[in-house]
């Protein structure tokens, strides 16, 4: 071959060989990856301690934006002796919360009046009264002498049932506390007794003393 022919040629497999290293290249190219989303951040749950007059006393987890309602819920629900009128059962809880459901007070039984007397004149036939109903005999409930003090260290549980909002079963818990902790070192102490909650203290803290 002469010049003429073989320059072309060469030229023509030069090209073609630079082609197919470029195809070559591309073709090894590593494929992508797929992109992946971390899932988004639990939020961690509030604990609120509920305690007093519901079911099941204890501390107990919520999801964020709980409201009072849903803690007496998870506590069994409140129990007969409950006083949800000092609660605002739609207020939101936070972590570490104390929620204290207050009893109710004690109610007085009630007391019957007796029958009139009726008088019958000379030569009436004397009627037959109609039979009344005995009134049950209650026991007063002894009331704190006037400035003193009822010391809850040392209060009978008749002392302290004279305390207003105290029932027999919460004057027991009183005394079961101060037996099994030692007496109270002063008087807000009082709020650790389950059934005692701060609307409760303040009726009782110018009532009650640690003192001697």
């Amino acid at each position: 071959m002469d010049r003429k022919t073989i320059y072309p040629l060469a030229y023509g497999l030069l090209i073609g060989l630079l082609a197919t290293g470029v195809l070559w290249v591309v073709a090894r190219r590593p494929a992508g990856y797929p992109v992946q989303l971390l899932p988004p951040a639990t939020e961690s749950p509030v604990r609120v301690y509920v305690l007093g007059a519901v079911q099941s006393p204890g501390v107990y987890p919520f999801p964020r934006g709980s409201i009072v309602q849903d803690a007496l819920n998870a506590a069994g629900g409140p129990t007969g002796q409950a006083d949800l009128s000092q609660l605002n059962l739609a207020q939101v809880v936070k972590d570490g919360d104390r929620i204290d459901v207050p009893e109710l007070p004690p109610t007085a039984p009630p007391t019957l009046t007796p029958a009139p007397t009726m008088t019958v004149g000379p030569g009436t036939p004397s009627p037959t009264p109609a039979p009344t109903a005995i009134p049950a005999v209650t026991t007063a409930r002894p009331q704190p002498s006037s400035g003193a003090k009822i010391n809850i260290n040392t209060a009978t549980q008749a002392e302290l049932e004279s305390l207003p909002r105290i029932g027999p079963a919460t004057a027991q818990r009183i005394i079961e506390y101060r037996t099994a902790n030692g007496p109270f070192g002063r008087i807000e102490d009082i709020m650790n007794v389950r059934g005692i909650g701060p609307a409760t203290f303040e009726q009782l803290k110018d009532l009650i003393t640690v003192g001697p």
